[in-house]
């Protein structure tokens, strides 16, 4: 079962050592990425190639809409190890245009477990009401979501007690809030970084 994508494994691996005939020796031997990528599980946002970096480069999170919750223990491990054994120096919040989780959270249909899960962004809707009721299109003002939903991500991340303590002994650590288009294949930062504990 699946051959079809065993084989497009062996055809990826062998490319990837006729390029670099130590590169899976390397990567054995160690993980050290700089940056830690929390993104939204969509298949068409596919982390590393977006921002074109190699296996061990990037360590990645991901979950529908790109959720930072602070009570979501799978987040918060992740989190954890990113920052106080990887030491990460970035933590990188990546939405998307078009992103069904958004899409979903406020439809007002039904879908079950996932309505918890998508919770935040409703009361980021909520608390930004006026603003997205203002915009006419249907799908500026999901896109407009998509972008808060981020930002309100980046302030989960950086209120964190792992950065905040990451930030109490110097560590050098920003966070990051970048929106990524399907349509150009092409990241918007939001220019919300937070690097140090606000006092």
């Amino acid at each position: 079962m699946l051959d079809h994508l065993k084989a497009k494994n062996r055809a990826w691996a062998a490319r990837k050592v006729a390029a670099d005939a130590g590169f899976f020796k390397r990567l054995e031997g160690q993980q050290a990425p700089e940056y830690l990528w929390i993104g939204c599980s969509d298949s068409r946002v596919p982390a590393n190639e977006i921002v074109d970096l190699d296996p061990g480069e990037l360590f990645v999170h991901r979950n529908v809409a790109n959720l930072a919750p602070p009570q979501d223990a799978n987040y918060l491990s992740v989190l954890q190890f990113a920052v106080d054994v990887i030491k990460v120096k970035h933590i990188i919040v990546v939405g998307h245009y078009g992103c069904g989780g958004i899409a979903a959270a406020v439809d007002g249909r039904r879908r079950g477990l996932v309505d918890h899960w998508l919770h935040p962004i409703r009361e980021v809707f909520s608390t930004n009401r006026d603003e997205l009721e203002k915009i006419g299109n249907q799908r500026a003002r999901l896109d407009r979501l998509c972008e808060l939903n981020v930002m309100r991500q980046v302030e989960n991340v950086s209120s964190d007690v792992f950065v905040q303590d990451a930030w109490a002994r110097g560590q050098d650590l920003s966070v990051h809030g970048w929106v990524y288009s399907l349509g150009s294949g092409l990241v918007t930062d939001l220019n919300v970084t937070i690097t140090a504990a606000v006092k």
